[in-house]
């Protein structure tokens, strides 16, 4: 079966994983012993608040929570995140054709491309993005378009040229602020001209609003279904995972047109019963809840950003401070960028004992960058940032044997 595993067309499809090169050096490294400080991985650290906890407990007594829950989300849920869309952003859903729960945003995003893509149907995707926006289009059959990441005027031009020389013309085009990896936060009047743009050209806009709650200057990140007629041809994902650090529960929400909803439920149906019904009462919990929570995960957030700028900063490798998510996106030191992402972040496993996620991973765009995480604690990015420095400062003794640092890629 091995070499038959190549022929998968739909496996065929997908790019290496980049990721897992550097995994598979960060695992090596800890069994030999290295304690290797992980920014590599979004995976919050945080515990779960308390009182979702317990929500969970109590209910999963109850042995009639035990059977198939509902694919699209138990009432109760739907209407609490109605409820949240109206507290946070004054936007009005029917729970009933407006609101589907996922199984986190990936799966939501995922089961939409499946919905709504015929084979060689455009999807115009930034670039660098979260993986899933582009993978999950691939494995649908849909062809990927690259676009600008940064929300300016120069997003529309590439877009005005996309919609000119695509054929077929674009079926859908990606949003995803505050972005994953570059954090670049949109604003209400960049939305509106996206929603001009695309009710102009009959283009569907999917929104990734995945880190809508983690802010750190200024005003709460926009949802784009507030611009006026947003809904007649819009999908936003949202997720649970880094808003009440519940990343292993798998809860998320696709909101938004109710035709292209009614396409992602009646995918859903076929492909999954739903999320364990505790699991579900325990969101619908959270999302009823005072914000407190939130509000503390956002400070802890903001925190080790800070002490990452600072810290990072001071050992020779600049980050540029994130307005929103919990990643910084930062430019390899020009001593080591003609290296690409990926030989450089496999030399921080090997040579500073800390993983980052390399740009490259996130489109080709990214090369120059590294993703990193804020999922350590204080102390330990600024031990981070230590053993970066004396990487760094080391590295013209200790490694004209290993690798020429001019030699271009």
């Amino acid at each position: 079966m091995g070499n038959e595993m190549e022929e998968f067309h739909k496996v065929r499809r997908l790019p290496p994983y980049v990721f897992e090169q550097v995994n598979r050096l960060k695992a090596s490294a800890r069994a030999g012993g290295a304690d290797i400080i992980d920014l590599g991985m979004g995976n919050p650290d945080l515990p779960t608040p308390q009182s979702i906890v317990d929500k969970l407990c109590e209910v999963v007594q109850d042995p009639r929570t035990h059977r198939y829950s509902s694919s699209k989300g138990i009432p109760g849920l739907r209407r609490a995140q109605a409820a949240y869309y109206a507290r946070r952003f004054g936007v009005k859903l029917n729970p009933d054709t407006q609101v589907v729960a996922t199984l986190g945003s990936k799966e939501g995003f995922a089961n939409m491309a499946q919905a709504i893509t015929a084979p060689g149907d455009v999807i115009l995707c930034p670039n660098p993005t979260y993986p899933i926006h582009a993978f999950g289009f691939l494995m649908a059959g849909g062809v990927i378009r690259s676009m600008s990441v940064e929300p300016d005027a120069s997003f529309f031009e590439p877009l005005e040229r996309a919609v000119r020389h695509s054929i077929p013309k674009p079926l859908a085009l990606i949003l995803n602020y505050p972005s994953n990896p570059t954090a670049f936060v949109a604003t209400l009047d960049f939305y509106k001209d996206v929603i001009a743009f695309a009710k102009k050209h009959d283009i569907i806009v999917l929104s990734d609003l995945a880190y809508s709650e983690i802010y750190f200057d200024g005003a709460p990140p926009p949802s784009v279904l507030e611009v006026p007629g947003a809904m007649d041809v819009t999908v936003e994902f949202t997720s649970m995972s880094k808003t009440f650090s519940m990343p292993g529960w798998r809860m998320g929400f696709a909101v938004g047109n109710e035709r292209l909803i009614a396409a992602l439920t009646r995918v859903k149906s076929y492909l999954d019963y739903g999320a364990f019904t505790p699991i579900q009462v325990a969101a619908t919990h959270a999302l009823n809840g005072d914000g407190s929570d939130i509000a503390e995960v956002r400070n802890v957030y903001k925190r080790r950003r800070d002490v990452m700028v600072e810290s990072f900063g001071k050992a020779g490798f600049d980050v540029p401070p994130p307005a929103a998510t919990m990643f910084a996106w930062a430019k390899i030191p020009e001593k080591f960028r003609d290296l690409g992402s990926l030989e450089f972040s496999k030399l921080l496993v090997e040579k500073a004992d800390v993983a980052v996620a390399p740009g490259i991973g996130f489109g080709e765009m990214g090369d120059d960058y590294v993703r990193l995480a804020l999922v350590e604690n204080e102390h330990r990015i600024r031990q981070a940032a230590r053993n970066i420095k004396k990487f760094m400062s080391t590295a013209d003794e200790t490694m004209h044997n290993v690798i020429s640092l001019n030699a271009h890629r």
